[in-house]
């Protein structure tokens, strides 16, 4: 089937696809455990069922591991190569996030709405839209390549079984080439690889200073309280620029893009007069150079504030590491610089409560040459390699569990998206131009 003809099909079937991903964004499919966790068995025998459409061994499996673990409802459906033909690994996740505050909405969340060239919706792109892309792609080119489709349940909740599903399944899922749809484009119109990923490490820090509270009027002089002390030892942790000052960190500049930084402004909501931080290009400081951010701190509320010293405090630092840097090596550095620098000889205590690696896509394969080549027959546009600043540590699992298949990071979603957050929608032109592309990579994977 030549270019052209896998480009009228999937033209021709768009109106379906749109009608499915309907479908599935209808199932409220929320992974976190507060919310009613039979809706995901909803969505896997949905997708179960579209899946022996197009010929696939289709099963819904719910993993238990050895430590009692339940995972969520996952989909693998199979189907074997033609002799002498590769095999791709298709994923995606059906689970999504809560749909936040209703009356922030602008639409019903669970109701998929066309408004202009965007499709609004929980899960309209992140990531139902990946599933049904994979299964139109499926349907478009047919090449003969072995497909296994790997769909999750429980990716927005961190995905708790998902190394225990590999390693039990390990046999079904081998592949030569495996295709993650769940992450985005530059913008509207400019098709993406994602090559690098940020690593996470997350440390929790107490700082005492005294073995119990005291009377801030008879004792405070001779004794800084907690949380002034905590405050001192967080504002080390960047230069005058507002870079990481902890050495041992890594950190690079190289991009194949530009950042305006009024659209950044625009785009991160950031106030008038704010100045930005950091030095480099705007992209290196979000891929490519260390973060680190206090995203709790226990401290007294003021409603309930008496005058007294605060002996000890906690608080929570996010880590987001250099690609190509060990994410728990990073979260040692840091916690090792918070003992050196704690002010005043103030006690300091760390964990590292999470450590997720990041990763590095190797450049110029062939594999990525002929996704390229897709990408830029599909969307008529000149696709760019980007990194993302948080992190997808499961992307690393694949390469470390499957190291000899070639893994393509690509999406759906653009800066419009919204994922996450109330008012969440797909660009459909985009959505059909990533469809016609992975049909038009499994095209060539199977020539």
């Amino acid at each position: 089937m030549n270019e052209q003809d896998i480009l009228e099909r999937v033209r021709a079937h768009f109106d379906v696809a749109k009608t499915q991903l309907a479908e599935l964004v209808a199932i409220p499919s929320v992974s976190a455990a507060s919310f009613d966790q039979s809706t995901l068995e909803r969505s896997a025998g949905w997708i179960a069922d579209q899946a022996r459409e197009l010929g696939l061994d289709a099963e819904v499996i719910q993993l238990r591991t050895e430590s009692g673990l339940a995972g969520r409802p996952a989909v693998l459906a199979t189907r074997e190569p033609q002799p002498g033909k590769p095999t791709v690994l298709l994923y995606a996740h059906h689970d999504v996030q809560p749909q936040g505050s209703d009356d922030k909405w602008n639409t019903e969340p669970f109701v998929a709405t066309e408004i202009g060239d965007r499709l609004y919706g929980r899960g309209a792109a992140d990531d139902k839209a990946g599933v049904v892309l994979h299964l139109e792609a499926i349907r478009a080119a047919d090449p003969g390549v072995g497909i296994v489709m790997f769909i999750e349940g429980e990716e927005e909740v961190g995905s708790p079984t998902f190394e225990d599903f590999l390693h039990t399944y390990q046999e079904k899922l081998k592949a030569d080439v495996i295709v993650v749809a769940d992450s985005n484009n530059w913008a509207v119109g400019t098709p993406s690889l994602t090559t690098s990923l940020r690593g996470v490490a997350l440390l929790h820090v107490k700082l005492s200073v005294l073995d119990h509270s005291l009377h801030s009027g008879a004792y405070s002089g001779p004794v800084l309280d907690a949380v002034t002390l905590a405050s001192r030892l967080i504002a080390t942790l960047h230069d005058a620029a507002g870079d990481v000052a902890v050495d041992g960190l890594r950190a690079y500049d190289n991009a194949d893009v530009e950042y305006p930084e009024d659209q950044f402004r625009a785009d991160a909501g950031v106030l008038d007069g704010v100045q930005l931080t950091g030095t480099g290009s705007l992209v290196s400081r979000l891929w490519t150079k260390p973060t680190i951010s206090v995203i709790g701190m226990d401290v007294t509320p003021v409603d309930v504030a008496s005058n007294t010293l605060i002996p000890s405090v906690e608080f929570a630092l996010s880590l987001r590491v250099a690609p190509g840097q060990d994410s728990r090596e990073a979260g040692e550095i840091l916690a090792a610089y918070l003992k050196e620098h704690a002010p005043f000889g103030a006690r300091i205590e760390t964990e590292i409560a999470e450590a997720g690696p990041g990763y590095e896509a190797p450049e110029n394969t062939p594999v990525t040459a002929m996704a390229n080549d897709a990408l830029r027959s599909a969307f008529g546009a000149e696709p760019v390699n980007i990194g993302i600043g948080g992190s997808i540590p499961f992307i690393s699992v694949l390469h470390s569990l499957f190291p000899q298949a070639d893994i393509l990071v690509t999406g759906v979603e653009d800066p419009d998206t919204r994922a996450h957050s109330e008012n969440e929608s797909l660009h459909l032109g985009d959505w059909q131009k990533a469809i016609a592309a992975e049909a038009l990579l499994l095209s060539k994977l199977g020539e």
